[in-house]
């Protein structure tokens, strides 16, 4: 029977050899680093440093309420195969992430183990409490977690993500490093651009629905006057609406923003009674169709601010 196989000349050998290419290909793919991200923004600033030495993929959809994610077995799934899981922390992710990650029973993505990764503990954070009470509302205890909206924050976050990178794949550092430098070059670029954008708009008052823009209106000082929830977290009541509406009107604020995520009546009912300018603004990559990755974010952000 090998024989006659091998009397079939030409069709064999193409035969042999592909099935030779096939598991030469299987360890290829297998040594890349499997990367499991809490948000689209991570892993895609990951992808951009690891390019195809680096499977990625988030627990969470850019359009999400970033504080709420189901934890679908999926998500689980994901997590127990990951080597490295990086996420955004000051715990934000607190009310999903870790029944995901007590479930993936993957002792190398555990919290103080090599392929864990908090992002935050590396930028300097604002809003920390001094302290806490239910009285505040839902406030973060260790501070606004929505850092990556400061664009100038983006290039810590890269470096972390490809130092990591190179903690665990020594072998391919140089690349991931090369990577990083062209990022950081393009990010630099871009900043001179979002600068130069927002620079006229600096000193003017806004109104947030939740402080998700905190961090991106600090970097170009706009001013924060009110939010149109009492507490964070907490849903508009008539009488709070009542209070921002008459702020608005008192102060002649013109800029009245709110996420993606964030309920949209209530953001329009102020701009209706009061005239200002509603701004919806995406807050993570793929949040809406036009911000597909951490650059056109911005664009996208800086667009909106100066339609």
């Amino acid at each position: 029977m090998v024989l006659i196989l091998f009397r079939k000349g030409n069709y064999m050998k193409k035969f042999l050899i592909s099935l030779s290419l096939l598991f030469v290909a299987i360890p290829a793919y297998a040594d890349n680093l499997n990367v499991v991200t809490s948000y689209p923004y991570i892993e895609d600033i990951t992808k951009k440093i690891g390019q195809d030495k680096v499977n990625v993929s988030s627990l969470s959809k850019g359009e999400w309420d970033p504080h709420f994610v189901i934890p679908k077995p999926s998500l689980i799934a994901k997590s127990r195969r990951a080597d490295l899981l990086i996420i955004n922390g000051a715990q934000i992710e607190i009310g999903w992430l870790p029944p995901i990650i007590r479930q993936a029973n993957n002792s190398e993505i555990q919290p103080g183990n090599k392929g864990f990764l908090d992002l935050s503990n590396f930028i300097g954070l604002i809003q920390v409490p001094s302290n806490i009470s239910r009285a505040q509302g839902d406030v973060h205890p260790l501070g606004n977690p929505h850092f990556i909206l400061d664009p100038e924050n983006v290039l810590i976050v890269s470096k972390v993500i490809n130092e990591k990178l190179c903690q665990l794949d020594n072998s391919n550092c140089s690349y991931y490093s090369k990577n990083n430098e062209t990022f950081t070059k393009k990010w630099k670029d871009k900043l001179k651009i979002w600068n130069t954008k927002m620079k006229p708009l600096r000193d003017t008052k806004v109104i947030e629905y939740h402080r998700v823009f905190d961090y991106f209106l600090n970097r170009y000082g706009l001013k924060v006057e009110n939010t149109l929830e009492p507490l964070p977290g907490i849903p508009p009541t008539p009488k709070h609406l009542a209070t921002v509406i008459d702020t608005v009107r008192k102060e002649s604020i013109k800029i009245n923003l709110r996420a993606v995520y964030n309920p949209n009546d209530p953001s329009k009912l102020l701009s209706d009674k009061t005239g200002s300018n509603l701004i919806t603004l995406p807050h993570d990559v793929n949040s809406t169709k036009e911000a597909d990755d951490i650059f056109s974010l911005f664009d996208e952000i800086v667009k909106r601010f100066n339609d």
